[in-house]
């Protein structure tokens, strides 16, 4: 089975986490004599900007150089870092706060927050339950709990989560996006926006569920309604590249990117950003992935993914085994990708366990009710089968997708093989042809099958001139043993005399003389009928007499008797073209 590319996007999300660097620039203010006074902005209008940064210069330098540093004053500072993504700087902060016995043990919480936006889980639980009872710990506890894999704390405060309070609501809606249930966290936004039509932004939450349910078309026109409104919005025009490039390709998605590059103070965006750098690699199929993809396999869980597809691509299969052996998949496709790593692993060393571990992820994929009707799901049944060697039930599957897959050369790889193992082969010869990719035309796989696809369907030439073109080596021996007995069994005994007179030469194995001496003998009669021209008679003399043996003396006797009763000249020739 050839492991399909399969472009996992990573997109913004409730809950997830992105790092970003950013240069705190303090802003200089100009006097000059007799110049009206400059009025800065407060802290309050800064935040009301979105502008963190600008917050956070002014907190700062208050602090340096005024009274101003008062537990409100540190509390809106560690506000500032965390939403300008500087989580280790709010955690320093509040570490700073809770050194006062009267601090507010509401801090853990937000100190939790930080943890968890840092992805240091374990210690966002042992914050969070330091603090006191409340809606904002009941929603950190139900997330932490989600990434530590704690079920029984996730259903304790699942319980806890309010139908009333909206708050509540997005943080289940978020949780069952993490979770891969995209239908359960659509119909609560759906809801909500039913009462509250002002939330725009969740035209973005249920724009990404859209995205991971396959629905593009529809998650683009959520998208543009929205970008009608914020045009410059960063995660809406990433989201939209998304989509392009599952649409489309990866040049059609970077036009969405460089607007956001055009956009005024974007400055370092693409280098401070994660998700786009992430995001660029993918869309440019794999290139820099090396540099930018593993510092993100903590931080972007698509990263680790999309770092498998590019060692498989690559042929690095030790290097993708390592990064998927220790994981648990939890969604389709994480069970797909370690399912296509486990069954290129077997097919490579011949290990059964590692085949069958890859045939029941499959298995696990294409039956389930959520993907058994998708294309995935059906492609995962066809390689279950495949692995199982079921080769009609193989067909059943790839035959419902084939319209999607016309120019795909894994897709046609894995049909055409079908097709041939099944006997359907003039149907696998067009499909087998179909591939372009020069890698796999010279694979020994592709080779052997398609070489048996021309014998037969009665183009025994085709064959023999793949062969002559190989090197010499063991996987053009095994070609000429396949044309040399399949060529006999379908009766063209020409090139049959030929491939066993080479494998004759090459081993002195009786069997290969009988199989020449078969062959020469059908070549005759099929002279005979007419089925066959007279002179391949002479080469197949020249041929037969290189061997040794009584036998050859008498069929040669037979055969000049026949051509000299037929008017036939029978002249032996020294064959020299013959590939060894």
């Amino acid at each position: 089975i050839n492991a399909e590319y399969m472009g996992i996007l990573k997109m913004l999300r409730p809950g997830s986490a992105i790092k970003r660097q950013q240069n705190l620039v303090a802003g200089q203010v100009k006097g000059a004599t007799g110049a009206k006074e400059v009025k800065l902005p407060t802290v309050v209008e800064f935040l009301g900007k979105k502008d963190f940064v600008g917050a956070i210069t002014l907190l700062e330098l208050e602090r340096k150089f005024s009274s101003r540093d008062d537990a409100k004053t540190k509390l809106w500072l560690a506000y500032a870092y965390f939403h300008n993504g500087d989580y280790t700087k709010a955690i320093g902060v509040y570490d700073e706060l809770l050194k006062n016995p009267n601090a507010d043990p509401n801090i853990y919480t937000n100190k939790a927050c930080c943890q968890f936006g840092l992805c240091n889980y374990k210690e966002a639980f042992e914050d969070c339950k330091k603090a006191p009872e409340s809606d904002f710990k009941n929603r950190m506890m139900l997330h932490i709990a989600q990434k530590l894999n704690d079920e029984k704390t996730l259903m304790e405060y699942h319980e806890k989560i309010k139908d009333s309070f909206i708050a509540d609501q997005l943080c289940l809606a978020a949780l069952h996006y993490l979770r891969t249930h995209y239908e359960d966290a659509t119909d609560i936004y759906k809801k909500i926006i039913a009462d509250k039509k002002e939330y725009m932004a969740l035209a973005i939450y249920m724009a990404q569920c859209y995205y991971k349910l396959d629905y593009y078309d529809v998650s683009l026109d959520l998208l543009s309604q929205y970008l009608a409104i914020y045009p410059t919005s960063l995660i809406a025009l990433n989201l939209r590249a998304c989509c392009n490039f599952q649409l489309y390709n990866g040049k059609a998605a970077e036009e969405d990117l460089k607007m956001i590059e055009k956009m005024p103070h974007s400055g370092d965006l693409f280098q401070d950003n994660d998700l786009l750098r992430h995001n660029i690699v993918i869309m440019r199929n794999g290139e820099n992935a090396k540099q930018v993809l593993p510092p993100l396999v903590d931080v972007i869980p698509e990263a680790k993914l999309n770092l498998v597809i590019y060692h498989l691509k690559k042929g690095e299969i030790e290097e993708a085994f390592n990064l998927m052996k220790d994981v648990e998949p939890t969604s389709p496709k994480e069970h797909i990708l370690k399912a296509v790593v486990h069954a290129v692993v077997g097919q490579q060393t011949g290990s059964k366990d590692h085949l069958q571990l890859a045939q029941k992820l499959f298995q696990l994929v294409g039956g389930s009710s959520s993907e058994c009707d998708t294309i995935p799901g059906r492609q995962c049944m066809a390689s279950c089968f495949f692995l199982l060697k079921q080769f009609e039930d193989v067909l059943v599957y790839l035959k419902s997708i084939r319209e999607f897959f016309l120019a795909d050369d894994d897709f046609n790889w894995n049909f055409g093989i079908a097709l041939a193992a099944t006997g359907d082969y003039k149907t696998a010869e067009e499909a087998l042809q179909l591939i372009k990719n020069e890698g796999y035309k010279t694979e020994y796989t592709y080779m052997s099958w398609l070489c048996k696809c021309y014998i037969m369907n009665g183009k025994p030439s085709l064959a023999w001139d793949m062969y002559i073109n190989m090197e010499s080596s063991s996987e053009s021996l095994s070609i000429l043993s396949l044309i040399a007995n399949d060529c006999y069994k379908m009766g063209h005994f020409y090139y049959a005399v030929k491939a066993f007179d080479v494998l004759e030469r090459l081993d002195p194995d009786p069997e290969f003389f009988e199989g020449k001496r078969g062959a020469a003998i059908g070549v005759f009669q099929m002279v005979i009928a007419g089925k066959e021209q007279k002179q391949k008679l002479a080469e197949v003399i020249s041929l037969i007499t290189t061997t040794n043996n009584p036998q050859v003396e008498y069929i040669i006797k037979i055969f000049k008797k026949w051509g000299k009763e037929n008017d036939v000249k029978l002249q032996l020739h020294i064959l020299i073209n013959n590939h060894i």
